[in-house]
């Protein structure tokens, strides 16, 4: 049997390193995962250790590469899809980080965006970028660095420093610091990129005090990034894709028709809404984002973002310790006959879209003496179903939503929530065959450059559904519900 061109995908999240190898047909042939600490040094607060992301990045690397190319199959390229928006600033002549990782859910800045809301910053930003201001974004967690680590702002005016968002920061370890680079998608997520211009903003620069020395230079998706050093697993690696998590989801599940929707369900929840080649404004605080870029040609998203959705799951096994693992909460939400009153509002680190208030926190309401771990568990997964509700529902008021939703992300495997996101929403609800659709993603458009794809059309040819899940819900119940929801939401809204 003749030997085979395989694909690398370094799929680095919040939780956890992995990587997949595919093959041409986009079959997985070996793959590595490997947990690492989250670290909450404060209330709102959420870091990583760069070393811990780099050290799980390279293990799994080299156990994935390495069991796949044991028959003599090679690997001829690679692909990166990450955590968007955390953010890493690091020497640029050592390679060393100043600080923590600051993760995406990190609140920290909330009181610069205040101040800059105040000094009427907000609708330029968002013209610019698509985005609102929040701390979420990466912009005020450079400035945070860079005013709270000695000497940092000073190093960083005399060009010795470099930021990046997690897809940066491996691209420049894995080349031995001689790729200084992110993707449209990664840039789009910083408040500092315009998507209009598809550069960097001067004026965006100015309002947060960021050098523009810092910045990677901004690639297409598909492109020429560098070269995994051969010392990694033993030969180079040409880095030919790029795209944050979600947009390397929606890219796996093949919706490049405007239109076309897709939400992601790990540590947060996230649907993204291709909205074709230009990028118009939410009226319902959305985001409007790089959906990808190809050729020099940008397609558009609108995204509604959750914070917490397998978070919550991994809290009640971690923090209350009231279940062994996540796949236990299937069983015990499917025990119940219904909810019992009881709401999960996951507010942990404030509430995304379409709310948007790093202030708030979570809350659960309800509570009688029966309560028990099994109602914590059916309120912790009803709470993903009830907040996708409530992006869609913004969406479908900005564009004309699709009759069925694909999904993709660890949930997806639990059939008890994917029921009942089909009853709440009232929509079908494909899974597809392939669920690791975020390193799919990856590892297409590296394929791509790599020429083992022709072009998008070739790639949404081969989506596969595994399982439709049709609603089944009376219209009675599910108003009874969702009113139980949004008078949870108020009450945390109120406080």
């Amino acid at each position: 049997m003749a030997a085979q061109s395989l694909i690398l995908a370094i799929d680095q999240g919040t939780t956890s390193s992995r990587a997949i190898v595919f093959n041409s047909k986009c079959e997985i042939v070996a793959q590595a995962q490997e947990e690492f600490p989250q670290i909450y040094p404060a209330d709102g607060w959420v870091e990583h250790d760069p070393e811990a992301i780099w050290q799980t990045t390279v293990k799994v690397i080299r156990q994935a590469v390495s069991d796949a190319e044991l028959d003599g199959d090679q690997v001829i390229a690679a692909g990166i899809t990450n955590q968007r928006e955390t953010t890493l600033v690091w020497n640029r002549e050592t390679g060393k980080p100043l600080y923590n990782a600051i993760v995406w859910q990190d609140r920290r800045t909330s009181e610069h965006c205040a101040e800059l809301k105040q000094q009427q910053h907000e609708e330029s930003i968002r013209n610019k970028t698509g985005l609102l201001l929040d701390p979420y974004f990466s912009a005020t967690k450079i400035s945070w660095i860079l005013d709270n680590v000695d000497g940092a702002r000073a190093q960083a005016e005399r060009g010795e420093l470099a930021f990046g968002t997690v897809d940066s920061f491996l691209i420049w370890r894995l080349t031995g610091g001689a790729s200084h680079a992110t993707d449209a998608t990664n840039a789009s997520r910083t408040n500092l990129y315009n998507i209009h211009t598809g550069q960097w903003d001067r004026e965006l620069l100015d309002i947060f005090g960021v050098p523009s020395s810092v910045l990677p230079e901004v690639h297409d998706c598909s492109a020429d990034y560098g070269f995994i050093n051969a010392e990694i697993v033993g030969h180079e690696i040409p880095i030919l894709g790029v795209a944050g998590d979600q947009q390397a989801a929606a890219i796996g599940q093949g919706c490049f028709e405007a239109g076309s929707v897709k939400s992601t369900y790990g540590t947060g929840c996230f649907a993204l809404l291709n909205i074709g080649s230009e990028p118009v404004l939410s009226n319902n605080r959305l985001l409007t984002t790089v959906a990808y870029q190809l050729e020099g040609k940008t397609t558009y998203a609108l995204e509604g973002s959750i914070f917490i959705a397998g978070a919550s799951v991994q809290w009640l096994r971690d923090g209350l310790k009231i279940i062994e693992s996540a796949a236990a909460t299937e069983s015990m939400a499917s025990n119940l006959e219904s909810n019992r009153g009881v709401y999960l509002v996951p507010a942990f680190t404030g509430l995304g879209a379409p709310y948007w208030r790093s202030d708030v926190r979570g809350a659960i309401f309800g509570l009688t003496r029966d309560t028990g771990p099994a109602e914590f568990a059916r309120a912790a997964l009803e709470a993903v179903c009830y907040q996708t509700h409530d992006l869609l529902t913004a969406m479908a008021e900005d564009a004309r939503l699709p009759a069925r939703l694909r999904v993709d992300g660890g949930m997806v495997n639990n059939e008890w929530v994917m029921q009942f996101l089909a009853d709440v929403l009232d929509v079908k609800v494909d899974r597809p065959l392939v669920t690791e659709t975020t390193a799919l993603g990856a590892a297409y458009l590296a394929g791509l450059q790599a020429g083992l794809f022709d072009d998008l059309n070739q790639i949404a040819s081969q989506w596969r559904c595994d399982k439709t899940f049709e609603p089944s819900m009376g219209s009675e119940l599910r108003s009874e519900l969702l009113s139980g929801w949004r008078s949870a939401i108020n009450k945390v809204l109120a406080d």
